[in-house]
């Protein structure tokens, strides 16, 4: 995967110490949810054309589906929102026709809205399926970009804030309103 040049901010966030934080955070996206997200915000569980996809093809199969609250998950780097929107564009490329891009967007809190951005220890689970270990490369080379060892982590025995500081894995556990969001564009 080719991140475009304009969304490469890795190597400017990331030091020794994992990446910066701010009240700037960004959320990868696909292009087709772009409108919604500009006239409702960002959405927790907010891919509706998803997840009912998901809910009738359980119902075919003859399994119950329930769908779950997802935070709105987030993360300090460009770079790594635009790794989620790729993967977003491929899981409703399964279940969805139409063509669809990888979108980021930028999202800026207030300081009372920023203290309620967590770590997202949940994704240790993700991290060690192949969808996960694909996101750890990634990473791997946006440090190696930043001419920055690669952290080690066991992801059992981690530091929480391993997840946000090395791992840039955040989420905030509400909607965010339109007015606090931007596409990131060239």
């Amino acid at each position: 995967m080719t991140t475009p040049t304009f969304l490469q901010d890795a190597k400017d966030l990331l030091s020794e110490q994992g990446f910066a934080t701010s009240n700037t955070w960004y959320h990868g996206t696909s292009s087709a949810l772009v409108d919604s997200i500009k006239a409702q915000g960002l959405k927790r569980s907010g891919d509706k054309a998803l997840n009912a996809a998901a809910k009738k093809t359980m119902a075919t199969i003859g399994n119950n589906y329930t769908e779950t609250t997802e935070p709105v998950f987030l993360t300090q780097s460009k770079a790594l929102a635009y790794y989620w929107a790729e993967q977003t564009v491929r899981n409703r490329s399964v279940r969805i026709e139409g063509e669809e891009t990888p979108v980021v967007i930028q999202v800026t809190l207030s300081d009372e809205l920023n203290g309620k951005v967590k770590t997202d220890v949940g994704a240790a689970s993700l991290l060690m399926v192949e969808e996960g270990e694909a996101y750890l490369a990634y990473l791997a080379s946006a440090y190696e970009a930043a001419n920055l060892e690669v952290p080690q982590i066991d992801l059992m025995k981690a530091d929480r804030m391993d997840y946000l500081n090395k791992l840039g894995m955040a989420y905030y556990d509400a909607d965010i309103d339109a007015a606090c969001l931007d596409v990131v564009a060239e």
